[in-house]
């Protein structure tokens, strides 16, 4: 980027003390949080059938984001690169794949809890396999689908000897009508769509619960997966709707089809901010586990911690007890 686009639009200093700032935020809860839910899913993967894989596959999603952040808070503060533009390519590109899957796992959760509760004589019985197979359709389709972004961005030894990297990647130029082609497939597949089927599975659960002829034991299961794809639905409204309203305004400023100054900056800061709300999403997904699981709530009780605990040291302790031997008589 040149120098007078810097001056132009000033957002380069703010970025990148801002994302240095979230992203130290994000780090440690994130992590704690993913790891923890990973060991939770772990522990009664076998006791229920409801999301559970795609909670894990949701899990490790946020859980890669979150590990490649100490490099970009490291980039930010030092504002240099040491590590090799390869490195600094799959980086840039593993942030959008974690998103994306974030995505494609939080409509798969609501999908899943409302063919559950609407449908549970056809998909009670389903097996795991099917949403294990579901969530490698998932993962390959994220992977390809994200290509565009690394491949749009030139590789930054080409102006920089390497030292520059994520924010400071300049975009290779392509036409408008390629440029736009692209963007809006990207938020159909990549945002309304997705949005729309959370939506329907919040409005078609909800309705259900109007329902005369319903059980008590019923209505309680239909408000346990109402609350749970809401708050999929609240969670992907806060984190991924202000990143999708930037992100076609952004594309346009670093491919300097907006010019005005003063434009070029609101959107530059507003997009900034937004790509740090979208990462907070690795935070927040653990609070969702929480919240509308009950296994999850149970397995990080008290009692059930002792349990597990005790568990462990009677299994390490059979394990273990014929290396001790005792004096023979």
């Amino acid at each position: 980027m040149a120098t007078n686009d810097v001056d132009c639009n000033g957002e380069n200093d703010f970025s990148k003390r801002f994302y240095a700032i979230m992203y130290t935020i994000i780090l440690v809860p994130g992590l704690i949080g993913n790891i923890l839910a990973l060991w939770v899913f772990y522990g009664y993967m076998k006791e229920t059938k409801r999301a559970v894989i795609f909670m894990i596959n949701l899990a490790v999603a946020d859980l890669a984001q979150v590990l490649s952040l100490p490099l970009r808070i490291f980039y930010y503060l030092s504002e240099s690169w040491h590590f090799g533009n390869g490195l600094c390519m799959f980086c840039f590109y593993l942030k959008y794949v974690n998103m994306y899957a974030s995505i494609y796992f939080l409509v798969c959760i609501s999908v899943r809890r409302f063919l559950f509760i609407m449908y549970p004589l056809k998909f009670s019985n389903c097996e795991r396999i099917y949403d294990v197979y579901v969530s490698i359709a998932g993962w390959i389709v994220v992977c390809i689908g994200c290509l565009p972004f690394p491949l749009l961005r030139r590789a930054s030894n080409e102006t920089h000897n390497g030292s520059k990297c994520f924010v400071d990647l300049p975009v290779n130029a392509i036409s408008g009508t390629v440029s736009i082609t692209m963007m809006t497939a990207g938020e159909l597949v990549g945002f309304v769509t997705p949005l729309l089927i959370i939506l329907y599975c919040t409005w078609k659960t909800a309705l259900s619960l109007r329902e005369k002829h319903s059980l008590p034991q019923d209505l309680g299961e239909k408000k346990k997966a109402l609350k749970m794809i809401l708050t999929c639905a609240l969670v992907f409204l806060i984190c991924f709707a202000p990143y999708h309203i930037s992100f076609p305004l952004d594309f346009f400023v670093k491919a300097k089809t907006i010019r005005d100054c003063h434009a070029r900056k609101v959107i530059l800061i507003f997009h900034t901010i937004a790509l740090c709300i979208a990462s907070l999403n690795s935070c927040l997904d653990p609070v969702i586990y929480y919240f509308t699981t009950d296994e999850f709530r149970r397995r990080l009780s008290r009692q059930d911690l002792q349990d597990s605990i005790q568990l462990h040291n009677t299994f390490y302790g059979k394990t273990n007890g014929p290396t001790q031997c005792s004096d023979p008589a």
